[in-house]
This record gives structure tokens, sequence and C-alpha cells, in this order.
């Protein structure tokens, strides 16, 4: 059969490669097109657009490279009629991929499934009504989604477990632990690890690295910095802000990592992590982290987070335990200042780490056991057959 799938960002190319892995071992005929990334790619689709030239965020942003977007519409659109897939798999990235089912559904017979499901219970909850007309299958890989989608919205909705659980576990089976080989092999000293993760998309790093590396500058004697750095963006992004601060010259070294963000946290005693699947990452290979997210304008984005946001929390691993287990530095409150004060505590050593820790396993607990790709493509193909 074909399968056709949608991945906006470098999380949604993992989970949606694993996906193809899996459902190739439901249906060894399996044929995939997609608008994705690398790691699909790699899993056997024909790439008809990377996600990197679709993957903006904030207004400006997305002004600006509008005509691109719209574009890739089209283009995606066109691509679909043109190849008849058995079957439209949608990953996140709900912006455009609800354009993209309101289409289907209006111009072809292409069941349409959402796997990870959109968090419209953060904002834009309106959104139901477009998922309830145009969704045939929503899979959810957050626990707390069911009760969201089922008892308030009367949706459907099947929790198939959390991806980035699999992914974390089979690393971890092949992949012990060997901080000497992982120094070694980078060029890294003796010193404990301070990771820094400030996202996949431009704007993120330029918004937080700075920022994250002031921070953690008190720390410098007794630890050193590594970055984890994004597939999209190169190396010379990153060095425009961690080289200088306001034009001065830093003089502190942070190394930049490439494809290797689970190793990196596996060996590091902290991390400064932005929003997103990274703060779950963090949580589930056991590091104490500090969410940190920097926009422009804190203070008028500090008031309408109270007012648009229906959650009281926007990590992952709060959102999940339902209680503040992580810090949150959000908007006016991602200083230096703020974000060093709690780094403070969660180092070895502080009094926050251990009961972060804990939290981190009640976290573990709610997510169940692993398997999620293998129970969403299972419920593809139900979904596939049946129609």
């Amino acid at each position: 059969m074909k399968y056709y799938l949608i991945a906006g960002e470098a999380s949604g190319d993992i989970h949606a490669s694993h996906l193809m892995t899996a459902i190739k071992q439901e249906d060894a005929g399996a044929e995939f097109r997609c608008i994705g990334g690398d790691m699909m790619a790699a899993a056997g689709a024909t790439l008809l657009m990377h996600y990197r030239n679709l993957a903006y965020m904030g207004i400006v942003p997305v002004l600006r490279h509008l005509p691109t977007i719209l574009r890739g519409l089209r283009n995606c659109k066109r691509d679909i009629l043109s190849w008849q897939p058995d079957v439209l798999i949608l990953v996140d990235y709900p912006g455009f991929n609800l354009k993209i089912a309101r289409f289907a559904k209006q111009h072809t017979d292409i069941p349409v499934c959402y796997y990870i499901a959109p968090k419209i219970w953060a904002w834009k909850e309106h959104r139901i009504k477009d998922i309830k007309r145009d969704v045939d299958c929503l899979l959810s890989i957050l626990p707390f989604e069911v009760k969201f989608y089922e008892e308030k919205h009367h949706y459907p909705v099947h929790y198939v477990g959390n991806p980035t659980l699999d992914e974390v576990t089979a690393y971890l089976e092949e992949h012990p632990a060997d901080g000497d080989a992982f120094r070694h092999d980078n060029g890294l000293d003796a010193r404990p690890i301070i990771a820094l993760l400030p996202g996949s998309r431009r704007q993120e790093v330029r918004d937080n690295l700075r920022r994250m590396v002031q921070a953690a500058m008190p720390f410098a004697t007794d630890y050193q910095f590594v970055l984890a750095a994004a597939p999209g963006l190169d190396d010379d992004y990153y060095q425009e802000y961690i080289q200088t601060i306001n034009g001065t010259w830093l003089n502190v070294k942070c190394s930049v990592l490439r494809n290797q963000t689970y190793r990196l946290l596996q060996h590091s005693s902290a991390a400064l992590v932005t929003s997103g699947t990274a703060t779950l990452e963090a949580a589930l290979l056991g590091v104490p982290q500090v969410v940190c997210y920097y926009t422009k304008a804190g203070w008028l984005v500090s008031l309408l987070r109270r007012l648009v946001l229906k959650v009281p929390y926007v990590s992952l691993v709060n959102l999940i335990a339902d209680e503040k287990v992580v810090p949150e530095l959000v908007a006016a409150q991602m200083t230096p200042a703020n974000v060093g004060r709690h780094l403070a505590t969660i180092l070895p050593g502080g009094r926050a780490r251990e009961a972060q820790l804990q939290g981190y396993r009640r976290v573990a607990d709610r997510l169940g056991k692993p398997g999620a790709p293998k129970r969403a493509a299972r419920e593809i193909r139900r979904l596939v057959v049946r129609g």
C-alpha cells in the first residue's frame, strides 16, 4: 500500500521515520512519499520537500516566508492528487497539516490519520471542529489527551504510547554509558558537562542560546558547556551566538556536537532546554533541567500566556506529571540571572536535584510501556483496511 506522510520539524521527522519502520513490519510492500526530513528519507520515503523549507514560527518569520509556505502547500496538494496514496498520515505540525486534511476531505476519498495529535488543549481549541470534520483517526502520544478529546469533545482518540520513550529506551539498551569514550571522541576535557539545547529552529536559537550561555558562565570553572546542534542549522549560525555578547568576546568555550543529542544528555550533569520534545528526552535520560524559552516583548507574551493558554505548564514533563517537576522560565522570566539561579539548584549537590529526578520517574510511569510506533502502525493499517 501507499502511505503519504507529512512532518514539519526535526522531532516529527524522527517519530515518522520510526512509524515507517513499524508500518513496513505490518506491510512488506509499503511505499512511502513525504514532506519530511533526512530520517524519513533514510527510512525509505521519497522526499517531495524537506521540512526545513517550511519550519517557520512566529508572526514575522511566517509572513516573511509566506510565499514559500503557500508554494509548499500547493505542491503538496498536487502531489497527493497525482500519487493517490491509500492513506494520508499527518505528524503534528497542525498549521500546515490541518489545511492538507481539509483538502483531502474535499477533493479525495483518501482516509486521513493524525499521528501525534494537535495540541489544541494548549491553545486554538477551536480546531476541534476541523479535526472532527477532516480526520478519520486520531492517535495520541500524551496520556492526558484522551480525557481532553473524549470527555470534553466526544471525539475518539487512541493513546498509542509515547515514541520518545521508545527511542530513549532503545538508545539506552544499545549504548551503555561510557563518559571517558564520549569525552575522547568529542575532544572534551574531564570536567562535568552542562548541555545546551536551544531548539531546532533559527529563531529559537537566536532568542535563547546567547542567554543560555550567559546563564551558564558563572559555572565555567567547574563545568564545560556542550551544545546539541539541530539538523537544519550549520555551525556558523551557532558561533554567532556563543562567541560574543554585545560585541564582547566570551572567555568560555562551548563545544558544538551533531547527531549526538541522546549521547550528550546521557553524559551531562544538567541541561538548559527550550520547551519541546527535548524536555521529555532529558527527563527520560535522567538529566535535571531548566526549561527556558525567551521571546521578544516578553512582558506582553507573559500577559498573553495567562490570557490565551489553557494549561498551567508549557513543558511536556510538567504536563504529563500534572505538577511542576521542572522549572519553566518563559518570556519575561527567561533572564540569564533567573536561569543561572535555577541551574545552581539542580547541579550535583543542589537542593532541587533529587526532587526533579523523582518527578521524572512519575512521568515515565504515566507514559506506560514502549511500543508506540507498532501500536500506531496497527491502528493505521486497521483504518486503511476498514476504509
